[in-house]
């Protein structure tokens, strides 16, 4: 049982560690990791029972695959079925296979070969995804294909958690029972867990929750993932498949949401417990000893699984570079594997010593995954320079209109005109969304609207308007510089991102400027108020008032824009010149309850 004194330094030690890693862009797994090596044996000593808090640390992960499995609806699999069962299931199977071998090879028993080669196969959805997200890739080829490579790692890990049990061997106090009776058992429990999640878990909550009783609710949630996982416990199988099954069965659910509002704290908790405590079991004086061993085995377990992951990728349809962003990404060792081979240990699968090299490996794996993405980024601008796509030649004839960025705002601003038979010329750097928006029929060029042989080629000395929708704050400034040197008949109408970007175009002498989210915020604000009980008269006039009021605060700032103390100051001003204008005007109405909401008939 952990003492007071060791959560305190479990709860510092991850506050200091996993916002500095984060900080380092080397994400949080690797601050819980590196909080658990210093406080460890192995270098402070701050905590010396390490066995025993991994063991209840374990208990994060069962929460873990309850979440996945909420989120496992199976509609969304039968969409993803190809990239998920394809990719995911052909690098899993081949990558486990080739390193599975090598184990084997090397001497291991067929056991312990199995059990390392899917371990080292998975990746680390808590490294990648955070990645990708950040660097808008999600939505990319190579961004679909991991993500789909991802999920099915997490699926994978469920069957090789059922088979621990029968690949290694328990501690039998007693006589043991037939294969019959272990069969039957575990098709009750199977049985009982399909049919009560079915149909008894959503009658439970819905009593549960019909008493608005929050903390109850919260513990009926931990209670089913627990019994689940002590049920499959019982037949030989591990907790956390348990779990798993539980969050499948209510992934339907109408519960589903606030089941995963309600656990993650609790999984965000005991995880970054279960990092430090493995951290904490890292056999740090392995780097000293076998050094040239831990760094072979680094080596050939990340080269292996980049060299698989690039070749399914190209295989699957994925061009060169997309191939290997994939292979660069996912070839760490996941989180996974300090589940599978803490479970291996306890099941006699594997022996300490094997354990500690693994885990020691893949640690050292996921500190060189942000290297080898900024590698990757390196390679791509390398072999992609601006002049690798010659920018289209403009065959329009002398549109009214220049349309510079076809994203979200342009492709509107474009609809519009083409309703109304206006014809337009648009321009976007992004070659990506340049061939995207071509699937859909429509006519656009690929170019750098900041050029003055392109804004030349597309006519810019004939057209009326240029509308600038660039989201790049940088390129649009350049762009606007560059249309009112050169084409200064053209009237702008320009896309601020921000008070920052706006300021930077009205510099240029740019003079109707929208900025992108200002409009859609204060008819949602009118709305909002109108829900609240004001008439509708008076929420139209409040949002008016604050639009005329922020126009001029804008304008009012413009020079002082370069000094941030007095922008402050100048915000704090507005603000409370802003309320007490309401203030006022509440006084001094003629019949306040135009102004003041009626909250008894708000909704």
């Amino acid at each position: 049982m952990m003492s007071i004194v060791q959560i305190t330094i479990f709860l510092a030690s991850a506050v200091v560690a996993v916002p500095l890693f984060k900080k380092l862009g080397l994400g949080s797994v690797l601050g819980y990791l590196a909080a658990g090596i210093v406080i460890g044996p192995s270098v402070l000593g701050l905590i010396s029972d390490v066995e025993s808090i991994l063991h209840f640390s374990e208990f994060g992960v069962v929460l873990l695959l309850f979440l996945i499995g909420l989120e496992l609806k199976p509609s969304r699999l039968w969409v993803m079925r190809r990239k998920v069962f394809g990719l995911g299931g052909a690098q899993v199977l081949l990558t486990s296979a080739l390193l599975g071998l090598g184990a084997w090879l090397l001497g291991l028993p067929p056991a312990a070969s199995i059990v390392i080669g899917f371990g080292l196969s998975m990746s680390s959805t808590a490294f990648v995804l955070p990645i990708l997200a950040e660097k808008n890739e999600l939505v990319t080829a190579h961004g679909r294909a991991a993500f789909a490579i991802l999920l099915f790692q997490d699926l994978a890990i469920i069957p090789l958690l059922a088979l621990m049990p029968l690949l290694g061997v328990t501690d039998g106090g007693g006589e043991s029972r037939s294969t019959a009776v272990m069969a039957l058992e575990t098709l009750v429990v199977f049985a009982g867990v399909i049919l009560g999640g079915r149909y008894l878990i959503r009658p439970v909550f819905r009593v549960i929750a019909s008493t608005h009783n929050h903390e109850i609710f919260t513990a009926t949630a931990l209670l089913i993932v627990v019994g689940t996982g002590v049920l499959m416990e019982h037949i030989g199988m591990s907790m956390s498949l348990g779990a798993f099954l539980a969050g499948v069965l209510l992934a339907e659910s109408e519960y589903r949401h606030e089941l995963q509002a309600n656990i993650e704290p609790f999984k965000g908790l005991l995880l970054g417990l279960f990092f430090i405590a493995v951290g904490m079991s890292a056999n740090l004086s392995l780097l000293v000893q076998q050094p040239l061993t831990v760094l072979e085995l680094v080596v050939a377990f990340m080269a292996v699984k980049a060299a698989v992951l690039y070749a399914i990728n190209r295989r699957s349809g994925l061009e060169q570079d997309q191939a290997r962003h994939v292979a660069l990404t996912l070839p760490q060792g996941g989180e996974f594997a300090f589940v599978l081979f803490s479970l291996a240990i306890s099941f006699q699968i594997i022996d300490r010593a094997l354990a500690d090299l693994l885990i020691v490996a893949v640690t050292l794996s996921m500190i060189v995954t942000p290297f080898l993405v900024s590698l990757d980024a390196r390679i791509t601008r390398a072999s992609a320079p601006v002049t690798s796509r010659e920018f289209d030649a403009i065959d329009e004839p002398e549109n009214p209109v220049i349309i510079a960025g076809f994203g979200r705002v342009g492709q509107i601003v474009g609809r519009i005109l083409r309703m109304r038979r206006i014809p337009f010329t648009a321009l976007e750097i992004n070659p990506t969304q340049v061939d995207f928006v071509r699937k859909f029929g429509n006519k656009i060029f690929f170019g750098d609207a900041s050029r003055l042989d392109l804004l030349r080629s597309a006519s810019a000395d004939k057209a009326k308007v240029f509308v600038l929708a660039i989201d790049d704050v940088e390129a649009s400034v350049r762009t606007a510089e560059m249309v009112k040197r050169h084409f200064p008949q053209l009237e702008i109408f320009g896309r601020a991102r921000n008070r920052h970007h706006a300021h930077e175009l009205m510099s240029i002498g740019v003079k109707l400027i929208m900025r992108e989210t200002l409009l859609s915020s204060i008819d949602l604000s009118e709305h909002v108020l109108r829900a609240l009980g004001f008439s509708e008269q008076a929420a139209h006039e409040t949002v008016t008032r604050f639009q005329e009021h922020d126009e001029a605060a804008l304008l009012s700032q413009f020079a002082i824009r370069h000094d941030e103390t007095q922008l402050i100051q100048s915000a704090q001003q507005i603000s409370q010149e802003l309320q007490s204008l309401f203030e006022t005007d509440a006084e001094t109405a003629a019949s306040p309850d135009t102004l003041k909401p009626d909250l008894r008939t708000a909704t």
